[in-house]
């Protein structure tokens, strides 16, 4: 028996804190240098809410008893019952050190990888993180993900080892072992953390080498070293270590946490050793000589036991096997005795060992006091705010902070400052709105009354049983009086009736505001104040243009011009968060997190405001998970659907992730992130939002269409000739063409599709080409700078000059690089050059590439090149362009297959040629007269079999043709549209077609007697094993594996019911993949025939999943329902 460890130094201090009044704490909000916003973060299960409990229970607001059972933050029923968190919750605490009040403003987010978008919503408000990870299961993928949040926010993080306690109880792990175990685990995570430190790093060297190579200053033959950087960069604060103060190891569970500097104060006293000298060596490979009375190095070399292991883990190892394992009543009374501690008579008579175990821990070792003076000692407050994230923040979409107006730029000193002066401008973000039952708001919950109150309820009350009395005394009333009174009730109740019907839409008019919105949100600067007027700032709204618009020194509260993006509204009332309640406050100042009602009119889910118009919009959210998981939803009712969409409108508001749409089928579609978040909002729209009865569908599956190249080998392997490959090409040519006009339709061997329109006066031939697999992931990657850039090229051809930052004419020249270092080759010549447009919706995975002969239209890339050809005449845009883009993002947004998006395909515009007429039906006259006048001087370049026109024909014959051909089949740019729509899906289907799955990137962490069953349930819905490796210490297994999302539906659930709950999975949305088989494929080859018979009815996949969302979508689908029937006969009877 080791322990030893008198705590006197520690007894006095320790806080058993009562329950602090509102005061208190609105007095602390006016110190933003005591004030720590910060959030806990962890994957699923490690031990957060606990954590919080802990936290809470200091402050006296939950008993010490109910920690890790009440689980105070997750006040939502689904939330208890799951066991999970589902929302970031935030609660004020009040911590007293040094003699010094601190108010810890604390968010407790979710670790599920559905519920991440709440992490960000959560990390945006704060300046650090209690980083939590389990001590047996190490780091998990969303602990990687919540530190690259933390990481991008440029928020400090520290770190706890929760659940030290199962290296004990479960695994059984001496205290030596312990120790290296423990030591692994901190690895792991700084690992993760150098991990973006380096990436960081390399970014800005390899920015500064091309600033270097661009002036010139730095020699072309010079070899870059990758690792100049990193020995320059200063990393010493970035690391998890016990000696740097920014580690914690904790049994939240059972109450107790510790910090290197709390044993080291313990034993400097004891051992006489310096504090300071003990704080930096009972952690490492460090040992006591016992004689010469030395802490000396080389404790692992010379086989001693190192001084974490001797000093501290030994006692706790001690004290479970006193307390718990072996339950010796002998051992526990030396225990209490040597620690100086009292427990109640009630815990140490407990049948669980358990509840003996907090009582002792939480005198010798509270977890709050360990993990709350670490967040005071090591987090930033509010005025610590870093310059470089200021910039950040306020430097949105493509403009760089330099570029900003200079009023803006000044009020990177207001945040600087995080004043509260009446003169500093108020700027405050609204991360999220959050919906709260409006009878829980404080000014309609029901107040405790005064003594006062009361003795004025008492003497009323005295008063009505007295004339109630004296009434009862009265003689009797005459016939008279009696038909009085039953006129004067008739009366009564006629008014009475009346009274009620007029409240029936006042009672409709409450359920409807039944949920009232709060925004959650933090004050960077200024005072925000109950009845203030302030400016909503949309995402897009741009300080400068805002700034000429507005007069100089203009207010919210000032009549002004209507300036886009800006709006204007007053605060209903600011509160307090504290948990499951809020608590009604005049004001507050800069520094802390608030709640803010009378927003919900003018913010859907996020937003800045401020009264200045010169602050610019917040930089978006960061959200890991994109929302994949899309269902319809409709009301049982038919007559309720203005309920549900109201309730869909609601629920968009009130979930930062989830997406509402309404398709063009009038469907009503909500998107969310998984499984259990689609549960949670279904919950929650039936129940809080919309109040009724629905019906969802099952999950709609997204996919896409493909084509590839046409395949070397058979379904059996066997190699296919050249000759049997044009035959089968020819055979599904005729099967999809023979019923169709050879005379607008044409369709060669190489797969050119050559199409005119119906007036005959339009062709257009399209070839489409699969496109490199790297190239497709780039363009997916890269939507938003399409988009950035296609929107430069609008202001470009409309002749509006746009500032944009050199930033973003980087990335997109080193998209530009990236594109033309991918598709080398013959076929792929001049490719990038001749990118007409990217599509669906102009910013998507497909190309449409110009191969005309003769049309130069201005580049794609116009942007890049506008200063060296500002002299240089820019080629002409042909008429009839922008008709050619349109049907091109038609045909990319819905596939002949089964009406999916397109991904991965070139279209190759080679051939087309249009007679252009003027005409009454003809919507832009001067487009055609452009046009005759270009066909005119560019006739010898035109294309021998182009349709013409002479222009010298009579105008009249002209017209009247026109009138013909236009009067029946409209305008020649809409036949256009259509033509290349058909011409572009005609192509498609020439090529070998496939559809592309979404898949999920599944981990699974199960011990080794459940490995078989996990495998075979992934076997069983496609899943394809990647990756398998067993935690080193433990025995878990963390298996890495891909399934489509088609198949993930009941994946959680039955996994965990095959394996006894002994593996849980974490999904997230990874990519899209090819499925490998043609949904349209026969048996062709002999081979095929012996192997798959004549019909081939054995399981296609891709034609399974075609064939659902076709069935879905109310398309054709081929299938036949019942093949050779006939009836039932017996041999008795002949029926």
């Amino acid at each position: 028996m080791s322990i030893n460890v008198s705590h006197s130094g520690f007894q006095s201090e320790r806080f058993a804190m009562r329950h602090t009044s509102l005061d208190k704490l609105i007095e602390l909000q006016k110190n933003p240098a005591n004030i720590r916003n910060l959030c806990i973060l962890a994957h699923v299960d490690h031990g957060k809410t606990t954590l919080a409990d802990c936290l809470v229970a200091s402050n006296g607001i939950i008993s010490s008893r109910q920690v890790g059972k009440l689980r105070y933050l997750d006040s939502r029923e689904d939330e208890q019952i799951r066991g999970i968190t589902m929302k970031s919750s935030a609660i004020s605490l009040h911590y007293q050190e040094g003699g010094q009040d601190y108010l810890l403003n604390l968010i407790d987010s979710p670790g599920h990888v559905d519920f991440s978008s709440e992490v960000s919503t959560a990390v945006r408000l704060c300046d650090g993180a209690v980083v939590v990870v389990d001590a047996v299961e190490g780091v998990c993928p969303q602990t990687q993900v919540v530190l690259r949040q933390a990481w991008l926010e440029n928020i400090r993080p520290v770190l706890v080892i929760n659940k030290v306690d199962r290296l004990i109880m479960e695994l059984k792990l001496t205290p030596q072992e312990a120790y290296t175990h423990l030591q692994k685990i901190m690895e792991q995570v700084n690992a993760v953390t150098g991990t973006l430190f380096t990436s960081r790093v390399m970014e800005e060297q390899a920015e500064k080498t091309k600033d270097e190579k661009g002036s010139g200053t730095l020699p072309e033959d010079q070899v870059y070293d990758w690792s100049a950087g990193l020995d320059e960069a200063d990393d010493s604060n970035l690391y998890f270590s016990p000696d740097q103060g920014n580690l914690i190891f904790a049994s939240a569970i059972d109450g107790w946490g510790f910090s290197i500097q709390h044993f080291a104060h313990i034993y400097s006293e004891r051992m006489g050793i310096n504090a300071e000298v003990l704080r930096k060596t009972l952690w490492g490979d460090f040992y006591l000589n016992a004689k010469a009375k030395k802490i000396m190095k080389g404790a692992q070399f010379k086989g001693k036991k190192p001084l974490f292991v001797q000093l501290v883990l030994d006692n706790i190892w001690s004290l479970y096997d006193a307390v718990v394992i072996r339950k010796d009543k002998e051992k526990v009374d030396k225990v209490l005795s040597s620690l100086g501690v009292k427990v109640m008579a009630r815990d140490s008579r407990h049948s669980d060992p358990k509840v003996l175990l907090s009582a002792i821990c939480s005198q010798w070792l509270p977890v709050s006091q360990a993990v709350l003076s670490m967040v005071c000692n090591k987090l930033p407050s509010p005025l610590q705010i870093a310059a470089e994230r200021v910039e950040k923040l306020m430097s949105v979409g493509v403009r760089r902070f330099d570029t900003l107006p200079e009023s803006t730029q000044a009020l990177k000193n207001a945040f600087l400052q995080c004043s509260s002066n009446e003169n500093a401008p108020v700027i405050v973000f609204v991360s999220k709105m959050f919906a709260v039952d409006t009878k829980s708001l404080p000014q309609n919950r029901q107040r405790p009354l005064t003594q006062a109150e009361i003795a004025q309820r008492r003497e009323l009350t005295r008063q009505r049983h007295a004339e109630r009395m004296a009434t009862e005394q009265t003689a009797a009333v005459g016939h008279k009086n009696h038909a009085g009174n039953n006129q004067l009730n008739i009366q009564m109740g006629e008014l009475s009736k009346d009274d009620m019907e007029n409240q029936v839409p006042k009672e409709s008019k409450e359920e409807e505001q039944s949920e009232t919105f709060i925004a959650f949100a933090r004050v960077y600067s200024g005072v925000m104040k109950r009845g203030q007027r302030i400016f909503i700032l949309g995402p897009k709204y741009d300080p400068a243009q805002g700034l000429s618009m507005l007069p100089e020194q203009c207010s919210a509260s000032d009549t002004f011009p209507e300036v886009p993006h800006l709006s204007c509204c007053s605060i209903e009332n600011v509160y307090l968060i504290m948990g499951r309640e809020l608590e009604e406050l005049e004001q507050v100042p800069s520094g802390n997190v608030l709640g803010i009602q009378g927003l919900e009119e003018f913010i859907l889910k996020s937003a800045t405001i401020s009264t200045t118009p010169a602050c610019p919009p917040f930089t978006p959210l960061n959200f890991e998970a994109s929302p994949i998981v899309r269902v319809a939803v409709e009301p049982k009712h038919p007559s309720e659907m203005p309920k549900l969409v109201r309730g869909m409108r609601l629920l968009n508001q009130a979930d930062p992730c989830a997406e509402v749409l309404i398709q063009e089928t009038g469907e009503h579609v909500l998107v969310t992130a998984g499984e259990v978040h689609l549960q949670r909002c279904l919950d929650d729209l039936k129940d809080r939002f919309a109040k009724i009865e629905i019906s969802a569908s099952k999950p709609i599956i997204p996919f896409r269409e493909t084509v590839v190249r046409p395949p070397k080998v058979d379904m059996v392997n066997e190699d296919l000739g050249k000759q049997h490959k044009v035959a089968v090409i020819h055979q599904v040519k005729e099967d999809y063409y023979h019923d169709r006009s050879s005379e607008t339709l044409h369709v060669d061997s190489s797969g050119l599709v050559t199409l005119t329109t119906p007036n005959k006066l339009a062709t257009v031939s399209v070839r489409a080409i699969p496109l490199p697999q790297e190239v497709t992931c780039l363009l997916e990657k890269s939507s938003a700078l399409i988009r950035t850039l296609e929107q430069v090229n609008m202001s470009l051809k409309e002749g509006r000059n746009i500032d944009v930052s050199v930033r973003t004419l980087e990335a997109i020249a080193d998209f530009k690089a990236q594109l033309e270092r991918m598709l080398q080759g013959r076929k792929w010549r001049n490719a990038v050059e001749n990118i007409w447009a990217f599509g669906p919706r102009r910013c998507g995975p497909n190309i449409l590439l110009n191969k005309l002969e003769g049309y130069q239209r201005p580049s794609l890339w116009q942007c890049l090149c506008r200063e060296d050809k500002n002299g240089a005449q820019a080629p002409n845009t042909r008429e009839f362009d922008n008709s050619i883009v349109s049907g091109f993002q038609l045909a990319t947004l819905s596939g002949p297959m089964c009406e999916e998006p397109l991904m991965g395909v070139v279209f190759s515009i080679e051939r087309c040629d249009i007679q252009s007429l003027n005409s009454p039906y003809q919507n832009n006259l001067e487009e055609s007269s452009t046009f005759q006048e270009a066909s005119r001087a560019n006739k010898a370049e035109e294309n021998a079999d182009a349709l013409e026109v002479n222009p010298t024909e009579p105008s009249q014959d002209r017209r009247s043709l026109e009138t013909t051909s236009a009067g029946c089949y409209g305008p020649v740019s809409g036949q256009l549209i259509a033509a290349v729509k058909e011409a572009c899906r005609h192509a498609f289907q020439a090529q070998p077609q496939r559809l592309m799955a979404a898949m999920y990137t599944c981990e699974i962490m199960a011990t080794a007697e459940v490995l078989g069953r996990v495998y075979g349930v992934l076997g069983k819905r496609e899943g394809r094993i990647l990756q398998e490796e067993m935690k080193e210490g433990t025995e878990i297994f963390i298996i890495k594996a891909v399934l489509p999302v088609a198949e993930s539906f009941g994946f959680a659930d039955e996994i965990r019911k095959r394996t006894s709950g002994l593996a849980s999975p974490q999904m997230v949305f990874s990519h899209w993949e090819v499925i490998s088989s043609d949904p349209f494929w026969v048996p062709t080859t002999e081979e095929e025939y012996l192997h798959f018979g004549e019909k081939a009815d054995s399981t296609n996949q891709a034609l399974k999943y075609m064939n659902a969302v076709r069935r879905r979508k109310g398309l054709y689908v081929e299938e036949k329902i019942v093949e050779h029937a006939e009836k039932q006969r017996t041999l008795s009877k002949n029926k």
